[in-house]
């Protein structure tokens, strides 16, 4: 099974760190956050991994080489200007089976085999990896009716929302949705396919997923790397 892994954002949530190395090879623990994840997904039976790269493309490529430290083929699809998280799988060859795509800063216990297997039994051109997440708002929460009156009140309120992990299973017919040399993002997919009446689907997901996108969070990463060690890089074994 092949591999899509984006790799060539520039990580600006993360500055100062990624001004001078990108996001997917921060540290976690003695590894980057990447070859954590291709661990993992070699473990799922991924053979074949495509690197979408563009922002500081060299230092991935130094790092990974041909992937022959990991046991799995890497091969590189570069991104001359920016193509948005979508975009960049139109100029992937060799995408013509179930294939994963993912982001290449997801900390994750998420079993990629149960991934693959809801998918193929959803029977679902894309299925989005969800997790749970909760939003509290520390402000006082207005509704209000159509006349500007209003009708509650809500203090600190939390709320629940089904978000993306930057985990999919896409199946080759996606392709043909997205445009060629072209900015396109995941939503811009996602609501394509739903209004060509595609059927898309999300797994739910109630184990660990850490979004590295800001400081808080990638420290806190790092902490749960180690004392979860064995879960992320062996399954729990």
């Amino acid at each position: 099974m092949k591999a899509v892994i984006l790799a060539g954002g520039k990580g600006s949530r993360l500055a100062p760190y990624t001004k001078v190395i990108p996001k997917p090879l921060m540290p976690i623990g003695d590894m980057p956050i990447l070859e954590v994840l291709l661990h993992q997904i070699k473990r799922a039976g991924v053979d074949e991994v495509i690197l979408s790269v563009g922002h500081m493309a060299s230092l991935l490529r130094a790092f990974f080489q041909e992937g022959e430290h990991m046991g799995a083929l890497i091969r590189y699809s570069y991104e001359s200007t920016p193509l948005g998280t979508a975009g960049p799988l139109a100029m992937v060859e060799g995408l013509d089976e179930t294939f994963f795509v993912m982001n290449g800063d997801v900390l994750t216990t998420l079993d990629f085999c149960e991934l693959v297997k809801f998918h193929r039994e959803s029977q679902s051109i894309v299925t989005i990896a969800m997790y749970n997440r909760e939003v509290k708002i520390d402000l006082g929460v207005l509704k209000l009716d159509e006349t500007s009156a209003v009708v509650d009140y809500i203090e600190k309120p939390t709320y629940n929302f089904q978000v993306s992990m930057g985990v999919y299973v896409f199946e080759p017919s996606v392709l043909k949705y997205i445009p060629r040399d072209q900015y396109f993002d995941f939503p811009n997919l996602i609501l394509r396919l739903i209004e060509a009446g595609e059927k898309v689907v999300g797994y739910p997901f109630g184990g660990y997923w850490q979004d590295l996108g800001r400081p808080d969070d990638y420290e806190q990463a790092i902490l749960d790397f180690e004392s979860m060690r064995s879960q992320f890089l062996n399954g729990g074994e």
